[in-house]
């Protein structure tokens, strides 16, 4: 039993030590590209690099609508690869008449610099007073995707805007881990803690939640944490049998994305 237990606690330390070092990587799955590359989008765009700091360079990519334009759409992906794949999401607003201005974080794409949560947070509020220099507040919807949805509740809560949007929330970043990781105190391991619960108590426009239950990677029962933070006019849309990546196929989800918008 004594040699059983010292294996236990080894490998268990182990582990978790594996899990520390590996936490960048396994929450953050970015996909650089070169500087000097060029995306092939389907639908007009623009591209800004914005020189942050001199070891870091911000990229957005601003796409057009052909549709008279309502305002803008803050998009806030999530964590894989980087803005040539959530390219796919934007014809969902610039149909409805929206520029859609995407921002890669730091590593993703042509975006460069230390990713941190402040550098997270610092990039998102450097996306809005952009878009602030061209639209009023009333015309800036702020969406969140996923691991983005963190970050649109920290934005929201500091600037105001028309409607806030989350696709797949989460209660924490450390409590997503903590669901798959029981065993460990996640919430003093993990660096990106990203609270959208404290932050969502603070938002002030309407908020919008779009959640599957069927959710393989963030789990409905975690999202269903922010309820309680919802104020009087938001509201939590329940897709049923709708998982992380397919709301898209649900018309319940198509239906209500159309009346924000609208």
């Amino acid at each position: 039993m004594r040699k059983f237990l010292t294996w236990a606690i080894l490998i268990y330390a182990l582990l978790g030590i594996g899990m520390f070092y590996a936490q960048g990587y396994l929450f953050f799955r970015a996909v650089p590209v070169r500087k000097d590359h060029r995306y092939s989008f389907s639908i007009p765009y623009r591209e800004v690099n914005l020189p942050f700091r001199a070891d870091a360079n911000l990229n957005i990519i601003q796409f057009e609508t052909q549709k008279p334009i309502r305002g803008v759409v803050l998009y806030l992906h999530g964590n894989r690869k980087n803005i040539g794949w959530y390219a796919q999401f934007a014809p969902m607003f610039t149909d409805q008449g929206y520029e859609v201005w995407m921002l890669d974080y730091p590593g993703y794409g042509k975006s460069t610099g230390e990713l941190t949560e402040a550098s997270l947070y610092e990039y998102a509020e450097q996306l809005y007073k952009l878009a602030g220099s061209k639209y009023p507040a009333d015309s800036i919807i702020i969406y969140g995707k996923s691991m983005g949805t963190g970050l649109a509740t920290y934005l929201a809560s500091r600037e105001r805007c028309k409607r806030v949007i989350l696709e797949t929330p989460y209660y924490s970043l450390s409590s997503v881990a903590a669901y798959y990781l029981p065993i460990y105190p996640m919430e003093q391991m993990i660096k990106v803690k990203i609270p959208s619960w404290q932050y969502l108590a603070e938002v002030k426009d309407t908020v919008s939640i779009l959640h599957g239950t069927a959710d393989g990677v963030i789990p409905y029962s975690n999202a269903s944490r922010l309820k309680p933070y919802l104020k009087s006019g938001d509201e939590f849309i329940t897709i049923d049998g709708g998982s992380h990546n397919d709301l898209r196929k649900f018309n319940l989800f198509n239906k209500k994305l159309d009346s924000l918008l609208k």
